[in-house]
């Protein structure tokens, strides 16, 4: 099911997670659905089992999966308006850290969208 690149200059973890995105898009995944487990996955693909942990982490902390405690990590069940606002957070976070304002987003947001509407 996954195809790891191991020589990719894309870390493992990011593969992992950009698929499992993937496959939540097309369909093939869909809410509730189990995913493979960390060793499992790890031993199909000859990685460190903390790789695939990591995975799983990032997406659980961005709301597109969530671990059910001795029983696996699911698909969560992602609304289209649920989807917009995690990759919205996903954006603005990392802004926020690096000291961008609120302020500072406001005014960029509203020249982008001014610079829309005359064009």
């Amino acid at each position: 099911m996954f195809l790891i690149n191991l020589q990719s200059k894309e870390p493992i973890f990011e593969q992992i997670q950009t698929q499992i995105l993937s496959f939540i898009e097309a369909g093939v995944l869909s809410p509730g659905d189990k995913l493979p487990s960390v060793r499992q996955l790890a031993t199909e693909n000859g990685i460190n089992p903390n790789t695939v942990a990591k995975a799983y982490s990032l997406l659980e902390q961005k709301g597109y999966v969530y671990n059910l405690p001795k029983k696996g990590v699911y698909v969560a069940d992602i609304t289209v308006e649920n989807s917009k606002m995690l990759q919205i957070t996903a954006l603005i976070k990392p802004l926020k850290e690096s000291g961008i304002t609120k302020d500072d987003l406001i005014t960029a947001i509203n020249k982008i969208y001014e610079e829309d509407a005359n064009a």
